[in-house]
């Protein structure tokens, strides 16, 4: 078996991190390809050093003193050398990047976090270092080269049939550096686990794998087990962030599991990510819930709309002028509603309004205020009668008034709008009702095993 595993910041952000590494990866010979993230947070007020280095590319751009700053990021990773006892060389390549930071892109600059994280790691495990540059191929739209990162790593592997990897950046076609989004170095461990063909693809992070609902909004929620990539996806999207949505679809094209684990406590089974899971009538009819506040919805009516052809597409592509994604579209005989972030909006809403009265000359066109989306989602609700009748009289025992309802296709998830204020109140009566439903699942197979 080959399993890549994935270090995110909290895993590695100090020399006590880095010993409880080592355990996980000698506790088990299958664990033998390593993507390391930056140091991240080591305690509460402390910095991830990826902060610091956008920091420092600031200082440079306005023409601050940046070495202080520098020397603040060097000294991380040399008091992590030093409690270790490591013997890498890094002291060459921090002096390089010392003098040469004004010449640096923004992206090289902040690529070095994960660098030196895995040059350390690397000595410490005992294992070769492979830079991303040499093995992660990055077009220059962005997209990833599968085809030349698989022979890139086929080469590799003739030499190594182990390494540490930074993760989070990559390698243009005109050879620079080139960083993804926060968070990426989920994505480096996906693109890694499905160009090795790996059998498993590890994440290993500061929590315990997924949870039924937020922990700040729900004391002790339960934990997922077991989730679809579909379902990962729907919850992801409304904000339930343990692991980067986009490290999904190179892993669901290859049909690679992911193991989401926690560093600091390697006995919990945490959640394990699937493309399918079998049919299990006794399995919890909800997987999670998720939402985000701050939406708006643009609500405009016109008589005999449904008359008329193209006017929702004529909307939408005003919108699309504003580069602004539209979240959902509730519609009746005569008037539809648009539901966009108000982020996405706030800067020119009122334009966008009055372009769409001169362009469609609605009968009405009102916009309210923001309100939040709550997803409740689950891979056995199209099975099972009667979900959405237990989530309305869950929010109507609450006192909750339902803002907007929304049901995709495929009956994967369930979308309420509520009123900001009622969020959190409404994600915990959802909860309630639903995990009493699991915990009684839970009973009656206990009973019957």
């Amino acid at each position: 078996m080959i399993k890549i595993t994935k270090f995110g910041g909290s895993s590695v952000a100090d020399a006590e991190q880095f010993k409880k590494v080592k355990a996980i990866i000698e506790a088990d010979p299958s664990r033998r390809f390593v993507v390391s993230s930056a140091s991240g947070k080591r305690f509460k007020g402390d910095n991830k050093i990826t902060d610091l280095l956008y920091l420092c590319q600031a200082h440079v751009t306005y023409h601050v003193d940046y070495l202080p700053l520098f020397n603040m990021i060097a000294d991380r990773f040399r008091s992590i050398r030093d409690e270790l006892g490591l013997k890498v060389d890094i002291e060459t390549d921090l002096a390089k990047m010392r003098d040469s930071l004004p010449e640096m892109s923004v992206d090289e600059i902040v690529s070095r976090g994960e660098y030196f994280t895995s040059r350390l790691m690397a000595d410490y495990l005992g294992f070769p270092f492979v830079d991303a540059t040499d093995v992660v191929c990055i077009n220059f739209d962005g997209t990833f080269n599968f085809n030349e990162t698989t022979e890139r790593l086929k080469e590799i592997l003739k030499k190594h049939d182990r390494f540490v990897m930074p993760g989070f950046y990559g390698r243009l076609p005109d050879g620079h550096v080139r960083v993804m989004s926060r968070g990426g170095s989920d994505i480096s461990g996906s693109i890694l686990a499905r160009c090795i063909q790996a059998d498993l693809y590890e994440n290993w992070t500061d929590v315990s794998g997924f949870l039924m609902a937020d922990p700040r909004i729900v004391e002790n929620p339960r934990n997922i087990e077991q989730i679809t990539f579909s379902e990962l996806r729907e919850l992801s999207y409304m904000g339930a962030s343990v692991l980067h949505e986009d490290a999904v679809f190179p892993l669901r094209e290859r049909n690679i599991p992911i193991q989401v684990l926690n560093t600091n406590r390697p006995q919990d089974l945490g959640t394990i990510v699937r493309d399918k899971i079998p049919a299990d009538p006794t399995a919890p009819l909800v997987t999670g819930i998720a939402g985000k506040k701050d939406f708006v919805s643009i609500e405009i009516s016109k008589k005999n709309m449904s008359n008329r052809v193209g006017f929702v597409r004529e909307v939408l592509s005003i919108l699309e002028s504003y580069n602004v994604s539209v979240e959902h579209l509730p519609s009746g005989i005569d008037s539809f509603s648009v539901v966009v972030a108000k982020a996405d909006v706030k800067q020119n809403v009122y334009e966008i309004i009055a372009r769409i009265q001169e362009a469609m000359k609605p009968d009405s066109i009102r916009l309210t205020e923001p309100f939040a989306l709550i997803a409740t989602v689950g891979r056995n609700m199209n099975s099972r009668p009667g979900t959405s009748g237990r989530l309305f009289a869950a929010l109507g025992k609450a006192g909750i008034n339902v803002r907007m309802i929304a049901q995709g296709s495929a009956e994967l998830n369930i979308i309420v709008g509520v009123e900001n204020k009622d969020f959190n109140r409404a994600v915990a009566a959802l909860y309630e009702t639903f995990a009493a439903e699991a915990k009684e699942v839970r009973a009656q197979q206990a009973q019957n095993a």
